[in-house]
């Protein structure tokens, strides 16, 4: 066998792998394919132009990170609903729990993950900046 065999087909193989696919992703023009399944930035769900959150306490409770916080509010009709919700993403460890323990399917994660930002205070999503996300 001749010693230069082995050399020849390694070479051989690693030409067939430079020249299938381009393995970078031209960022900012090229646009990830983010699975169904990818758990980005949260986002509460909407039911008759209201957020669907009854305020039950179930996503804070679940939350190994404790970054959700809830304060429950009371309508005319006496039902109650999330006066105030707040997810701190510096804290949040995307994990999901949030959107399973929910009985309401009130929250949900979307496939956004471009989440950086330049000051502190806007990594804490109030109510308001959640119902914007669809």
């Amino acid at each position: 066998m001749n010693p230069i065999t082995p050399i020849i087909n390694g070479l051989r193989i690693t030409l067939e792998h430079l020249f299938k696919k381009p393995v970078t992703l031209q960022y900012p023009t090229e646009r990830p394919k983010v699975a169904q399944r990818f758990r980005g930035l949260h986002a509460l769900n909407v039911s008759h132009d209201k957020a669907k959150c009854v305020a039950c306490y179930l996503c804070p409770t679940v939350c190994p990170a404790k970054c959700i916080t809830v304060e429950a509010g009371e309508d005319a009709n006496h039902d109650k609903y999330a006066a105030r919700y707040e997810i701190d993403l510096l804290r949040c460890i995307f994990c999901g729990y949030c959107v399973e323990a929910c009985p309401v399917d009130a929250v949900r994660m979307t496939g956004e993950f471009e989440l950086a930002n330049y000051h502190r205070s806007d990594f804490v999503y109030d109510k308001e900046r959640l119902l914007e996300k669809k």
